[in-house]
């Protein structure tokens, strides 16, 4: 059974967006944010980037996070 390799989220988008949805603590990490409450009052309020469910789950899409990014970077 092949498994694939688990590498740092800030690693992966150094090299590139991930080919995968991104977790809220994904996001904790690569934002160097206090917790990952911040990420979910993020969503509370629709200020940060834009978040799916996939059933009880949040994602974000790595395009989408990246947008967000620069957005604020051109908003400040």
């Amino acid at each position: 059974m092949a498994t694939t390799p688990v590498t740092a989220p800030r690693t992966t988008l150094r090299s590139g967006l991930p080919d995968r949805y991104l977790t809220p603590e994904d996001l904790v990490t690569l934002l160097a944010l206090a917790s990952v409450e911040t990420v979910y009052a993020w969503r509370r309020k629709r200020t940060g980037p834009p978040g799916i469910r996939i059933g009880k789950h949040l994602r974000y899409d790595p395009a989408a996070v990246h947008r967000w990014v620069q957005e604020q970077a051109d908003d400040g």
